[in-house]
């Protein structure tokens, strides 16, 4: 894989991952201020839906295109247009009323959001060593996390007080975050880019045109497993608000606390996950580590069936929301092995778009069976389906694991790539989550 062959570039690193939170705590502030305005206007839950597959759709229709578009544009020049943009549609975002128009300009940030999350994605692993990139995407899970658990209390407060509006343009100065990244960043990628070939499991050859991710078997196991996951237990989403505010009859408070917990959870379990990763050479054990977290997460909703007070729903969630960011490691560490440098935007934009499709299935399957059945046995049917779905993954890694190691007897351990031989140059100086929901593979906003 290519990697800086010199010292890791730590300010980029921060910089990159302080924009990206700051954008997230905007979307976050946005979007929670949006359904107020909604349902303040008296517009019913097909607006609410409108609103939320406005903010998603874009992000698995354009994922292909938009992952191209990263790869092959300067991230400088991409950062700054698309930043500018955004800040722009905020802006007009915080003078509509209609909710047409209102769904119509979060579908177009959305599709801004398309480009931006690969491009700052694939930009993580070109701005450090590979034995830093663990503790780099601590680094910005971090930021991600934090973004999301201030956007909605930002919008609590600021709603309250001065309405939509003002949340709406600070969410518009959020982007020019991007902006400001995007001129400064000193590791850039797009546009001219070397020659140079890499060589995967996938793609012995070494060539970045020949990678695909149907080739890649430890790639594609992770990408959809994580999405059937996903779809199994994101109706929690939709359904734990009637749990907690009718089957326990907990507060508004307690629903709050409970909902930033899986948020809170994901801080630590980043760092932890960080910490294993640099141990884990073989590329087959981060594919282990995602169908381990991803059984963590789905355990947790199970459990969360057999609470009697909702207040014993936060220890539940913090221990989820900590599976799900050592699942966001993982995953975007084995991404940035296996996938040639010049294709990373697009392997990022593919999963991203799994991601979502699998929440937006979840959604729409949690909605549907509430009408016929109460919350808890819900919450207990996605947990147990949760963790059927690892355990049919297992023999598929299994399988995916030999694959590779029968098809490339030169690598010196299964499932794990052949490494290009050092250059004594800088491979980066030419070139480069409106709703989380618990057991993403990727925070999105």
């Amino acid at each position: 894989m290519s990697f800086t062959t010199v010292e890791s570039r730590w300010p980029d690193v921060w910089l990159a991952a302080t924009a990206r939170g700051t954008t997230i705590c905007g979307d976050f502030l946005a979007a929670t201020a949006l359904a107020l305005a909604l349902q303040g206007a008296g517009a019913g839950g097909l607006a609410v839906s409108g609103l939320l597959l406005a903010a998603t759709l874009p992000l698995v229709l354009l994922a292909p295109l938009a992952g191209r578009l990263a790869d092959r544009v300067d991230s400088r020049t991409l950062l700054v247009t698309v930043g500018l943009a955004q800040a722009a549609i905020c802006a007009l975002l915080a003078l509509a009323d209609h909710p047409v128009l209102v769904v119509g300009l979060v579908t177009l940030l959305a599709c801004g959001l398309a480009v931006t999350q690969p491009c700052l994605a694939a930009l993580l692993p070109a701005m450090v060593r590979r034995e830093d990139l663990p503790r780099a995407s601590a680094i910005s899970q971090t930021a991600v996390s934090l973004g999301a658990l201030g956007g909605p209390v930002l919008a609590g407060l600021l709603v309250g007080q001065f309405g939509t509006r003002v949340p709406l343009l600070l969410d518009a100065a959020t982007y020019l975050a991007l902006v400001v990244a995007g001129l400064l960043l000193r590791t850039r990628r797009g546009g001219r880019r070397s020659a140079a070939t890499t060589a995967t499991p996938a793609n012995p050859g070494g060539t970045a045109k020949g990678w695909r991710l149907r080739r890649d078997p430890l790639m594609l196991v992770m990408v959809v497993s994580t999405a059937v996951v996903i779809a199994a237990i994101g109706g929690i989403n939709v359904i734990e608000v009637f749990f907690i505010r009718e089957t326990l009859n907990g507060s508004p408070t307690t629903y709050g606390l409970v909902s930033a917990a899986w948020m809170a959870g994901m801080l630590p379990g980043g760092w932890l996950a960080a910490r294993l990763a640099r141990r884990l050479t073989d590329d087959a054990a981060l594919v282990r580590g995602v169908l381990v977290t991803l059984a963590g997460c789905s355990l947790m909703v199970l459990l969360a069936a057999t609470v009697p007070t909702a207040a014993l729903l936060v220890p539940l969630w913090l221990v989820g929301g900590a599976a799900n960011g050592g699942e966001n490691v993982f995953a975007n560490l084995l991404t940035a092995r296996r996938v040639p440098e010049a294709m990373r935007a697009r392997a990022y934009a593919s999963y991203g778009a799994a991601v979502q499709g699998g929440s937006m299935t979840g959604f729409l399957l949690g909605g549907a069976l509430l009408a016929a059945a109460p919350p808890r046995p819900l919450i207990a049917g996605a947990g147990v389906a949760g963790l059927l779905v690892v355990l049919v993954f297992v023999p598929v890694v299994a399988r995916a694991v030999r694959r590779p190691a029968e098809a490339d007897a030169g690598l010196a351990t299964p499932g794990r790539p052949a490494e290009p031989k050092p250059e004594a140059r800088d491979t980066v100086g030419s070139w480069l989550s409106a709703s989380h929901v618990p057991g993403s593979g990727t925070s999105s906003s």
